[in-house]
This record gives C-alpha cells, sequence and structure tokens, in this order.
C-alpha cells in the first residue's frame, strides 16, 4: 500500500517501527494513553527507554523482522532511524497496511486543534521544551507536550493534555525514508522558539547553508497571527529569522528579552536570575538550571509562557519547582564524595557550555570529562578542530574511542588520537581509553573524594554510568 495521507477508519492498533527512540517511544505512550492497542519493535533498546515503555505496558519486538507485522495492525508509524531495505520495511511496503511517518501521526491525533508551541534550534531544544511544558503545567494550564528526553517533573517524555496549548520539541532531522522532510514541518507551529542554527547532522546536511534551508520552511509555516522568539545574538538564528513574517520577539544579551545571573549557589546547585523584558525586570526566580546557556534556555521559555497567558508569579513557581531532566547535568550518584553526572552533550558548542556550565555549578571542585564521539556528527572530522577548544574548562578528559565508524569514509573519520595531541598542546590532561571497562577502571582508581566526573554521550557508552559506580562504590566502601 502506498503512503497514507489520512488516518485509516477505524484505527484501533498501531505498530511503531523504531520505538525505541526518545521521540517514537514518546509518541507510543500518547497512542497508548489514548485508548490505541500499541505495540513496537527496534534493534537496540536500553535505558531510559527501554525502561520507559516498560512501565507503560507497551511490548516491543526485537530487531526489524518482517515477522513483526504478523499480527496485522490497522496503521504503522515508521520512525526515521527505519531503512527501505530493513527486512519489516520491504514486508510492510509489499503489504496493504497503511503507514505514516511519526510526524505525521502526530500532527493528525494531536496538533490539529491545539496552539502550538514548536522549539526548534541546534542546541538547548530538549531543557526549552521541557521547561516550558513544566511552566504551563505548574500554572495549571494543562498543556500537552512532547519532549526528546524525560524531564523529571513528569517522568514520562509525552501526553496528550486537557488544555488549549501543546509543546513540543521541533526536530529538524529527516521525517523517515519517504520523506525527507525536517520534522518540525508536520508540527503546525502557532508559537515558535528558535534557540541556535549551527551545523550538525553531518550524515544529512551538508554544510551550514544546508541547515538554514530548513530552519527557513519552518518560518514559511508560522501563521500571520503567530510569535518567533529568536535567540537573535546566534548569528545563524538571527539570519534565519529575517524571513519570519509573523511577530518575532529576539532573545539573548541586549535584545527584547534578555536574563541577568544574580547568584549561584554551589552547595545546593541552584542558579538565581532576573528576567528582563525591554530592559525592565520582570521577576527574579530561583532554578535547577545552571549556566548561561541555561539562562537563556529558561528566558526562551518564560517568554513563551508569558505569551501563553501566564503571570510571573506562576512563572517563580515554576521555576522553583522544575526538578530538571534526565540526562542534562543529572547527579546519577555520589558514591564516596565523587558527584557522577550523565549528560547528553555531543556537539563542540554543547560540550563547551555544559562544562562552563558544571563550572558554575560546582565550582572549584576537580572536574572530569568523559566522552564518547558517537554522534553522526561527532564521528566525523568536520568539528575535529573545534573539539580541541571544547574541554578548555575540564582538568581531566578521557575521551573514548568513536563509536562505529564502519559507515565513514576514512579520510572523514574523527581522529581521536589527533584530539589527545591536540588538548595536550593546549595544557589539557587528556587521554585515549578504549572501551566502557577500561574508563570506568582508569577513573574509578583516579578520582578523589569531592570530584565530579561528567560523562558526556547521546547513547549508552557500553554501561560505563552502572560501572563507574559500582566501581566507585566498592573502592570506597571500605
Amino acid at each position: 500500500m502506498p503512503h497514507a495521507t489520512a488516518l485509516p477508519s477505524p484505527l484501533r492498533t498501531i505498530h511503531v517501527m523504531g520505538i525505541a527512540g526518545t521521540a517514537m517511544a514518546a509518541l507510543a505512550g500518547m497512542l497508548k494513553d489514548a485508548g490505541y492497542t500499541v505495540t513496537g519493535s527496534d534493534k537496540a533498546v536500553y535505558p531510559p527507554m527501554s525502561t520507559y515503555l516498560e512501565s507503560l505496558g507497551i511490548p516491543v519486538m526485537e530487531g526489524f523482522v518482517a515477522s513483526n507485522l504478523d499480527h496485522r495492525p490497522d496503521l504503522v508509524v515508521v520512525g526515521n532511524v527505519v531503512r527501505a531495505v530493513y527486512d519489516e520495511a520491504t514486508a510492510l511496503l509489499a503489504s496493504d497496511i497503511p503507514y505514516m511517518s511519526f510526524p505525521e501521526v502526530l500532527g493528525h491525533l494531536f496538533l490539529a486543534d491545539a496552539h502550538n508551541i514548536v522549539v526548534a534550534g541546534t542546541h538547548g531544544k530538549t531543557t526549552t521544551t521541557s521547561i516550558t511544558a513544566w511552566l504551563l503545567s505548574s500554572a495549571g494550564r494543562e498543556p500537552g507536550f512532547l519532549v526528546g528526553g524525560i524531564a523529571k517533573n513528569f517522568d514520562r517524555t509525552a501526553r496528550t493534555g486537557a488544555g488549549t496549548h501543546f509543546v513540543i520539541e521541533g526536530d529538524e532531522y529527516d521525517t523517515a525514508f519517504f520523506d525527507k522532510g525536517p520534522k518540525f514541518l508536520h508540527y503546525r507551529p502557532v508559537t515558535a522558539v528558535l534557540t541556535s542554527v549551527e551545523f550538525d547532522h553531518a550524515d544529512i546536511y551538508t554544510d551550514l547553508d544546508h541547515v538554514k534551508q530548513s530552519f527557513r520552511r519552518l518560518m514559511g509555516i508560522l501563521p500571520a497571527d503567530g510569535c518567533l522568539i529568536v535567540r537573535d545574538d546566534d548569528p545563524g538564528a538571527h539570519d534565519v529569522a529575517q524571513d519570519a513574517t509573523c511577530t518575532v520577539w529576539p532573545y539573548g544579551p541586549g535584545r527584547m528579552w534578555d536574563g541577568r545571573v544574580e547568584s549561584v549557589d554551589t552547595d545546593r546547585g541552584t542558579m538565581d536570575f532576573t528576567l528582563l523584558r525591554e530592559g525592565e525586570p520582570v521577576g527574579t526566580y530561583t532554578t535547577s538550571l545552571v549556566g548561561e546557556h541555561n539562562l537563556y534556555n529558561q528566558v526562551a521559555a518564560a517568554a513563551a509562557a508569558l505569551r501563553a497567558g501566564l503571570t510571573p508569579e506562576e512563572l517563580a513557581e515554576g521555576f522553583r519547582t522544575f526538578q530538571g531532566i534526565k540526562r542534562r547535568q543529572e547527579v546519577i550518584g555520589e558514591p564516596g564524595g565523587v558527584t557522577v553526572i550523565d549528560d547528553f552533550a555531543h556537539h563542540p558548542t554543547a560540550v563547551a557550555s555544559t562544562i562552563a556550565a558544571l563550572r558554575q555549578r560546582f565550582g572549584q571542585r576537580r572536574l572530569w570529562v568523559v566522552w564518547e564521539p558517537r554522534s553522526a556528527t561527532s564521528r566525523r572530522n568536520v568539528f575535529q578542530a573545534a573539539y580541541a577548544e571544547a574541554f578548555d574548562g575540564a582538568d581531566r578528559v578521557v575521551v573514548a574511542q568513536p563509536f562505529d565508524t564502519s559507515g565513514i569514509p576514512e579520510d572523514q573519520r574523527f581522529d581521536a588520537g589527533l584530539l589527545i595531541r591536540d588538548l595536550a598542546d593546549r595544557g589539557v590532561d587528556a587521554v585515549l581509553l578504549d572501551g566502557a571497562d577500561a574508563i570506568a577502571q582508569t577513573v574509578a582508581v583516579g578520582a578523589h573524594p569531592a570530584d565530579v566526573v561528567a560523562i558526556f554521550s547521546n547513547g549508552a557508552f557500553g554501561g560505563l554510568h552502572g560501572k563507574l559506580l559500582e566501581l566507585l562504590g566498592a573502592r570506597f566502601s571500605g
């Protein structure tokens, strides 16, 4: 059957191919909440998505095999990790089962009648989306939301909501093997936040101009009565925003919406900041998110929430009670006084800004950064030189050998050994290690009480987090 453009009727059972991705798992949960019978398949399932899907009671089939469709679902949702050559995809294309992409199903079922707040940009999407959703929820607005991560206040990645607003992370990655446009084109934005525009996703974009083309398409679907909230001091975002024909609210240093850090409590890990509109204070708020990049993520979220009708007083309660996001500066343990952090940072800009934020949060404590080149971009040498500068704020750096590079031409592969030499030239104490076991052993032996160990990876990192916590616990228990 060809790609469906309308939902089939009746629609009772839905199968999700590629269900272990954060957004796909989120959609699966929403479909379950809406009363559909949901199944899924994927080739690799690991926490936190595996535990999340298990908690929802959604069965997940291992691998993309043709037999996954034997139960004849009414609709198949195809994730963008699925390739047309996979056995399950081949069987789907040869069948009469209708199929759609994840963004299409989301748009049809959950976004059609909502005031959608779409948070887009190269950096900060998950954090800004999570904060915006919580500000609205804390104020009793009952928004729907979909986040590419798990906000601790919700302990889930998505819900349908009962209010008029839907807050969604707008991903610029391609939609599916049969739709190469960015996902956010299906999200029907009324308010949009644009945090930044840099080159990323080197597996699908050729250069920065190519990335900008996608974001310009987002500008083109904003309605005339909509609003764009844009990080105006970011050159790429500023450039793209020129194509917007709706109301534009710039934010950033010296812009219409701004923020000022008042203090950081390194013991509690909190920050006080003042929100400014056209230079005038709107309110001063306490937050668990520390660092300049988080200051402006919160400025953007506050602007979106105020446009949605919240009061400055409601913002105060929302910021005060926001608990953070899993895998975003998340403290996962403190064995022997060693604070172990899990973070998703992988782009050089994100690595540098997260290290700076950890410096603010933890003061002068010795900071280890353990980094795995795993994303499609970080495994390529397009940012080879930029990574050498990104780690300047760390005391000790441990770099893993890049995740599987077999599909990348040799002359395009990231050179981890060269990074170590470049870091040494900059005076950074760095070592290259192969495998989670070797890294866990090295860090566990070398860490001192009161050290901070930040693990940066956008994947499971071979179970490093658990292995390190176990070794540190054993070392300091006696």
